[in-house]
C-alpha cells in the first residue's frame, strides 16, 4: 500500500497539502467562534465592527479553500484508482491459466468491479478523514498543552483509552468487509449464470423460481452490508458516549477555572479544543479500521497470489517434427477416473476427430494434449521430449485453441485476427482467404480495417468462427485444437467450417458431436473415448462401421 500511495510523490504531497487546508479551515472556524464570544463579553462597538469584517473575509475564504483542496485531492485519487485497476487486471491477465481456471470468471469480474468500487468509495474517504482528524487532534493537543497542561494530560489519557478501544473493534471490521467481498463474488456469479440461461428459464416458465434464488443472494449481500454498517455505527456510538462524559467533566473544570479569572472567550476556545479532540478521535479510529479493511481488499484484488498449481517450468523448446505420443496415461478428477490407460499417437499434419458420449472426457483429453493439465500418470512426449520438460510459452506460441464460443472484441477485423501481434500483411491476407473470409472483407467498406461491434455482433455465426480459425492460421500454429467448433452453427455452415479444418496443412485435433456425410470421413483418424478407454481408428473404417450399424 505504501508503494501505491507514494508512486506519485508530488501528487501525494499535494494531497497532504489539501488535507492540511481542511485543518486550517477548521481552526479558523474555532477562532471565529472565540472572536464572537470575546466581542459579546467586551461589548465594544468598534470591536464588533472588526469582528464582522473578519467573519465576512472568512466566509469568502472558506469556499475557495474547499474548491482548491478538492481539486488537489481528486487528481491524486483518480490516478491512484487507475493504478489499482491496472494492477488488478494485470494480476488476472498474467495469472497461470491453470490457476485462473480454478475460479469462475464471474469471481474475477466481481473483483474488478465490486471490490475496486468498494476500495475507491471507502479507502480515500477513510484516508482523507483519518489524516484530517489525526492532524486536528495533534494540533489541538499541542495548543491545549500551551493553554492548560493539566487538561491536555487528561485529554491525552482519554485518547489512549480510545486507541485500545479501536483495536478491539479492528479485527471484526476487517472480517465484515471480507464477508461483503465474498458475498459480492457469489452474487455476481449467480447473476451471470441466470442471465446466461435466461432463454431456457423463460421457455420453461421457471423465472419465478430463479427470481426467488436471486432475491436470496441479493438479501445475503445486503445483510452483510447492513451488519458492517451497524458495527461501524456501534463503534462510533460507544466512543461518543465516552466523549460526552469527558465533555461534561471539561465543562465542570472550565466553570471552576472561570471563577479564578478565565475569560469567556478563552473558556469557549478551550472547550472547543477538548470537544474537537474527542470528536476527531470518534471519527479517526473507525476510519483507521475502515482503512485496514480496505487495504485487505486491495491486497486481495491487486497483489499477486501465491501460485498454487504446478506451472510448466521446463526449458526445452517445443519442436513438433514427427509425432506426439500418449503412453499409458491415466487421469482423474478427484475420485472419478476419466482416462484409465490411454495410449495413441498424433502424427504431424494428420487430422484427428475425438468422439464419445457427453461426459466421456473429450475436452479433458484435448486439455491434456494442450498442456492445460499436467497432473496425470503416464507420459506424453513430442518427438521423444516429455511434455513436463517443455517450456510452456514455447508450446503456446505454436498451438491454437478454437472453441464453440468465439472471443471477439471491439476493434478491426485485422486486430481480431492478429490479436495485436506483428504479423506480415501477406500472412494475414492468406489466413483470411484460406478461411473463406475474403468475401466478407470485400463486402466491407474498410476491408480488414472494418471495426467489429461488441463480441462481433455485426457478423454471422459462420463469419465469427472463420475469424477464430484465421486467427490460428495467422499465428502459424502447428497444432489446432478445436472444441466443438461447429456445434453452434447450422448444418450448412458447420459443414463448410469442417471442410476448412480438413483442408489446412496443420495438425488438427477436433471434438465434434456432429457427423457431416462426405466430410467427416475425410479425417485421418477417429479417437473414441468409451468408459475411460481410448481407441484409435482410421476415420473411413470408423464411419463405415457406424453407418452400417
Amino acid at each position: 500500500m505504501k508503494e501505491l500511495l507514494l508512486r506519485r510523490k508530488g501528487k501525494f504531497i499535494q494531497y497532504l497539502i489539501a488535507t492540511f487546508m481542511f485543518i486550517i479551515d477548521h481552526f479558523a472556524q474555532m477562532a471565529m467562534f472565540a472572536l464572537i464570544l470575546s466581542a459579546i463579553e467586551k461589548g465594544d462597538i468598534s470591536f464588533y465592527k472588526k469582528t464582522v469584517v473578519i467573519i465576512i473575509l472568512f466566509i469568502i475564504y472558506t469556499p475557495l479553500n474547499y474548491l482548491i483542496s478538492r481539486l488537489l485531492r481528486i487528481r491524486y485519487m483518480r490516478d491512484t484508482i487507475l493504478d489499482v485497476r491496472k494492477q488488478a487486471f494485470d494480476k488476472i491477465i498474467n495469472m497461470p491459466f491453470k490457476q485462473f481456471s480454478q475460479k469462475s470468471k464471474e469471481v474475477y469480474i466481481s473483483n474488478l468491479i465490486n471490490d475496486i468500487n468498494t476500495f475507491e468509495n471507502k479507502f480515500f474517504i477513510s484516508l482523507l478523514n483519518f489524516l484530517i482528524n489525526i492532524g486536528m487532534f495533534l494540533l489541538s493537543l499541542i495548543i491545549l498543552i500551551v493553554l492548560d497542561l493539566r487538561l491536555a494530560v487528561g485529554m491525552f489519557a482519554f485518547s489512549i483509552l480510545l486507541f485500545f478501544l479501536a483495536g478491539f473493534f479492528s479485527k471484526r471490521t476487517v472480517a465484515l468487509e471480507q464477508e461483503i467481498s465474498s458475498s459480492n463474488e457469489v452474487f455476481t456469479t449467480d447473476m451471470a449464470n441466470t442471465f446466461a440461461g435466461i432463454e431456457i428459464l423463460k421457455l420453461n416458465n421457471i423465472e419465478d423460481r430463479f427470481l426467488i434464488k436471486s432475491t436470496g443472494t441479493i438479501s445475503r449481500v445486503e445483510k452483510k452490508k447492513y451488519a458492517a454498517s451497524v458495527f461501524t455505527e456501534l463503534q462510533q456510538h460507544v466512543i461518543r458516549i465516552l466523549a460526552f462524559a469527558v465533555s461534561v467533566i471539561v465543562l465542570i473544570y472550565l466553570a471552576i477555572s472561570m471563577q479564578s479569572g478565565l475569560t469567556l472567550g478563552m473558556a469557549g476556545f478551550i472547550f472547543q479544543l477538548c470537544s474537537s479532540i474527542s470528536n476527531y478521535l470518534i471519527s479517526a479510529f473507525p476510519m483507521w479500521n475502515q482503512m485496514k479493511a480496505s487495504v485487505t481488499i486491495y491486497q486481495k484484488i491487486a497483489q499477486p497470489e501465491e501460485i498454487t498449481v504446478k506451472v510448466g517450468k521446463g526449458s526445452q523448446p517445443f519442436r513438433f517434427k514427427d509425432r506426439i505420443e500418449v503412453s499409458h496415461v491415466k487421469f482423474s478428477f478427484g475420485d472419478r477416473p476419466i482416462l484409465k490407460d490411454a495410449s495413441f499417437v498424433i502424427e504431424k499434419g494428420k487430422k484427428y476427430l475425438i468422439k464419445g458420449v457427453s461426459g466421456s472426457g473429450k475436452t479433458t483429453l484435448i486439455n491434456l494434449l494442450a498442456m492445460v493439465y499436467d497432473d496425470f500418470e503416464g507420459h506424453i512426449t513430442v518427438d521423444g521430449v516429455d511434455y513436463r520438460d517443455l517450456h510452456e510459452k514455447s508450446f503456446h506460441d505454436k498451438v491454437s485453441l478454437i472453441y464453440q464460443d468465439v472471443f471477439l472484441f471491439e476493434d478491426t477485423i485485422k486486430n481480431n485476427i492478429t490479436l495485436y501481434r506483428d504479423i506480415p500483411e501477406e500472412q494475414i491476407a492468406y489466413a483470411a482467404k484460406v478461411c473463406g473470409l475474403d468475401t466478407l472483407v470485400q463486402e466491407k467498406k474498410n476491408g480488414l480495417d472494418e471495426r467489429l461491434t461488441e463480441n462481433g455482433k455485426n457478423l454471422s455465426g459462420g463469419q465469427r468462427q472463420r475469424i477464430s480459425i484465421a486467427r490460428a492460421i495467422a499465428k502459424d500454429a502447428e497444432i489446432l485444437f478445436v472444441d466443438e467448433g461447429t456445434s453452434s452453427l447450422n448444418e450448412e455452415l458447420g459443414r463448410e467450417i469442417e471442410k476448412v479444418f480438413l483442408e489446412l496443412d496443420h495438425t488438427v485435433i477436433a471434438i465434434s458431436h456432429r457427423y457431416y456425410e462426405g466430410v467427416s470421413e475425410n479425417y485421418d483418424y477417429v479417437i473414441e473415448l468409451k468408459n475411460g478407454e481410448v481407441h484409435c481408428f482410421p476415420a473411413m473404417d470408423y464411419f463405415n462401421e457406424v453407418i452400417t450399424c
